[in-house]
């Protein structure tokens, strides 16, 4: 079975940014929709970002939109989850998640294929 691994998390003080990365072993995540998710303790897992494998279409909500962005890397078999102007409360583990519908869904359990989380934490 197919499995997906994030790295790029770490620490960084507030207004800085990360890049997460996104890679599977045994399926090309071009032809899957891919959702980013993070859980901070004692909430709620949250989503993020979100791409679709149809038109590319992305979704941020208000809590992350104009400071995430998504980017393919197809021929690394990679999604990016670049982060900026991180703050306090964007201090979680962040995990992401494939499903093979053509455009994303928001809800976490429509997705097949998770990875084990990164953790990020925004601190001074």
């Amino acid at each position: 079975q197919g499995q997906l691994v994030e790295s790029g998390g770490g620490l960084v003080q507030p207004g800085g940014s990360l890049r997460l990365s996104c890679t599977a072993s045994e399926f090309t995540l071009r032809y899957y929709s891919i959702g980013w998710f993070r859980q901070a303790p004692g909430k709620e897992r949250e989503g993020v970002s979100f791409i679709s494998y149809g038109d590319d279409s992305t979704y941020y909500p208000d809590s992350v939109k104009g400071r995430f962005a998504l980017a393919r890397d197809n021929a690394n078999n990679t999604v990016y989850l670049q982060m900026n102007s991180l703050k306090p409360e964007d201090t979680a583990v962040y995990y992401c998640a494939a499903n093979n519908r053509p455009f994303f869904t928001i809800d976490p359990g429509t997705y097949n294929y998770w990875g084990q989380g990164t953790q990020v934490t925004v601190s001074s």
